[in-house]
């Protein structure tokens, strides 16, 4: 009997000693399932603030000429003589080439000699009526039939209007015969030939180019974003490949005051003294304008952005839950990128936006200070 009861005790203590570590350890996995249900997740949140925008930026720009010629023949005819060659300095006024065209002299000539036998006729006629004026007026009547008075005065006042026709004909041609001598417009330097002496030409084919160089034009292309906030009216300071180690002093002068609708950006131009000719027409510049706004801006980390197909947005805590805000994004810096609308000093937003986080859910919210 006493076998018997101490086998039959054995599975009886190993059942009590397992109902007692299960009540006193618990179900391990019951337990860890209860716990995760109902932890959050940590989520990365900022109050946003006002701030200053202060930022940099450096644009490409082009170094033009001051002003600059193609001359044309206006005429028709052969080079006589070029009196510039490339690189030449010039002055206002010079003579630079000359055109032959004897035609045109030739035309010239032909309208002085009509001048001045209209002038003749003119003086013959002038007199003739003077004469006839002089005696009708004599004591003596009858002397002079009125009839031959008017006729006479009408003679003179057609051979001056052929005078004063001739004149003006014949300015039209020494017009044209000055067209043979081609002049500087301006001070500056020969940048091109492009016929020799010799060459017939005509008024589709340039001669020359010059370019004034003393003064340079700088034009940089600003996008339409910048132009709000450039702050270039004191000057600016630019760079060109040919000196990589210097930089050089500009002028803001003049703004387009449009934006190019295909490229989005305004036009300004600056000024660049060059009496020393360092710096050369048509090369590449970049040039460097501060940026900065007139009022406070909200800036933002760009992680705080999110962007989709659709819109374009932040999420906002509000009451504990996460809330899309739509918004205009503006111009990035080193601290973060601009927003507009929707949002306010004061307000907490996430870190790190993304689509995922669906307006309404909650978290724990972790705010940086």
């Amino acid at each position: 009997m006493t076998k018997i009861n101490k086998a039959a005790g054995l599975p009886s203590a190993l059942a009590i000693c397992t109902v007692y570590l299960l009540t006193a350890c618990g179900g391990p996995e019951h337990t860890d399932t209860t716990e995760i249900g109902t932890a959050k997740d940590t989520v990365a949140a900022f109050i946003v603030q006002q701030d200053t925008l202060h930022k940099t930026v450096e644009l490409p720009a082009e170094l033009l000429p001051y002003e600059y010629a193609d001359l044309y023949a206006k005429v028709e005819g052969f080079v006589q003589e070029m009196k510039v060659d490339l690189g030449d300095k010039v002055r206002k006024g010079q003579v630079l080439a000359v055109i032959k065209a004897p035609e045109v002299n030739s035309r010239f000539a032909e309208s002085e000699a009509i001048v001045l036998s209209a002038k003749s006729k003119w003086t013959s006629s002038k007199d003739h009526y003077e004469r006839l004026y002089r005696a009708s007026q004599a004591k003596t009547p009858g002397i002079v039939a009125p009839v031959d008075l008017e006729r006479s005065r009408n003679q003179m006042m057609a051979d001056s209007s052929a005078y004063v026709a001739a004149e003006k004909q014949s300015q039209a041609y020494r017009d044209v015969s000055g067209y043979l001598y081609i002049t500087a417009p301006f001070n500056g330097i020969i940048t091109a030939r492009k016929v020799n002496a010799g060459a017939f030409t005509g008024t589709s084919t340039p001669l020359l180019t010059i370019q004034d160089l003393h003064l340079l034009r700088l034009r940089a292309a600003v996008p339409e974003m910048y132009t709000g906030a450039a702050r270039a009216a004191g000057g600016i300071d630019f760079r060109v490949d040919a000196y990589p180690l210097e930089r050089f002093a500009a002028k803001l002068t003049r703004k387009s005051g449009t934006i190019d609708p295909a490229t989005r950006t305004e036009l300004w131009e600056f000024e660049v003294p060059n009496s020393e000719g360092k710096l050369k027409a048509g090369a590449f510049a970049y040039v460097k304008i501060a940026l900065q706004r007139d009022m406070p801006s909200l800036i933002v980390p760009a992680t705080a952005i999110a962007t989709t197909q659709e819109r374009k947005f932040v999420i906002r805590v509000k009451e504990g839950k996460a809330e899309w805000v739509d918004i205009r994004q503006g111009i990035t810096t080193d601290k973060g990128t601009e927003i507009f609308a929707g949002i306010q000093p004061g307000d907490t937003l996430l870190m790190k936006a993304t689509d995922e986080r669906k307006p309404g859910s909650t978290a724990y919210w972790k705010v940086n200070k």
